[in-house]
């Protein structure tokens, strides 16, 4: 039997040709965009509603809020928030060259899929100030208040000092400084398997989106994006260069415009690497679930074997919340090969 991810594939790959022209990419001046919610999500007090057509932007000082609810924010291209049930957090600025937030209450995970030239973001948690600074996994909590770098580090500026808080690590947010201390990175919850689902949903998003952004927008193949994808019914990442992005993380991989293209519609060359639509040395990483969490690989994705019906109102994101796998065992990262 073949991997099940092919099947998944080849259904990403019947949508690169057909892709509406309303699949625009989005170059936004401002971090801090709704793309995703689940139940009860409040902006500034007030619903904010699913939808297609229209997504809330975070202004600074608004706050963002959840009750039985979640939502997936949009920060510097290439960095997504989710938020976790009765979790609060409020916007500093939203300038993509400085966005910084502050938690207020509850729990975020916050994925680095990539950290964009001239971008930064910096997480106010309780007593402690954390810039992220590499691709990776992080995890807010504010009670107890404290930071888990699952993959990457974080540099932590608390009581008058300076901590690098690195893989498998956490540190305490709150009081006194304390050292960074290990923890286990299989201990997840639901707001960690939630985040997992959504990312590979985004990442099986990208293939089609980073197609139409090199037949459509060539000349802006130079820069991180967000692009909305209708197929899918949500946004996903392409990121820039050459080579495809491979975040250590969630061992997924994002097709830059010109890598999709290379590895899927011309035959190999030493330039590539790819050809003839074998994209040699990757496969798509999907998740399953196991009694540990995730086992390494994933399963086909609804969002996947669904994506023509987005039209009709059964889309990815609706299926994400309804799935439960765990963290896995990443390894690599940065622009792979």
């Amino acid at each position: 039997m073949k991997p099940v991810w092919i099947s998944s594939l080849a259904a990403a790959v019947l949508a690169l040709s057909a892709l509406p022209l309303y699949a625009q990419p989005v170059l936004s001046a401002k971090s801090g965009t709704v793309a995703y919610v689940e139940g009860k999500v409040y902006l500034d007090n007030r619903p904010v509603e699913q939808s297609v057509t229209h997504f809330s932007e975070i202004k600074e000082g608004s706050v963002v809020r959840t009750e039985e609810g979640r939502a997936e924010v949009l920060l510097t291209p290439g960095i997504t928030l989710r938020l976790g049930e009765n979790g609060s957090f409020r916007m500093i600025t939203n300038r993509l060259i400085d966005t910084r937030l502050e938690m207020l209450t509850g729990s975020a995970v916050v994925v680095a899929d990539d950290i964009a030239k001239d971008t930064s973001l910096t997480v106010v948690c309780k007593d402690g100030t954390v810039a992220l600074n590499k691709v990776g996994g992080y995890r807010f909590d504010t009670e107890p208040a404290r930071i888990k770098v699952y993959k990457g580090s974080a540099d932590v500026r608390i009581a008058g000092q300076n901590i690098l808080v690195t893989s498998g690590r956490m540190l305490s947010l709150a009081g006194d400084v304390a050292s960074a201390e290990k923890f286990d990175t299989e201990d997840t919850d639901t707001l960690d398997r939630w985040s997992h689902v959504r990312a590979g949903y985004m990442q099986m998003a990208n293939v089609s989106g980073a197609k139409y952004v090199r037949d459509n927008y060539y000349s802006m193949q130079d820069q991180d994006m967000w692009v909305w994808n209708p197929y899918y019914g949500m946004y996903t990442f392409v990121p820039s260069g050459r080579r495809r992005l491979c975040n250590p993380f969630y061992s997924y991989c994002y097709w830059t415009p010109q890598s999709v293209y290379g590895a899927f519609y011309v035959p190999a060359s030493p330039w590539w690497g790819y050809g003839n639509g074998n994209a040699s040395g990757f496969s798509y990483p999907t998740a399953t679930p196991t009694s540990g969490g995730y086992s390494g690989t994933m399963s086909s994705s609804p969002a996947a074997s669904s994506a023509p019906a987005a039209s009709s109102g059964s889309t990815a994101a609706a299926a994400a919340g309804g799935s439960s796998v765990g963290h896995g065992s990443a390894s690599g990262g940065g622009r792979g090969h």
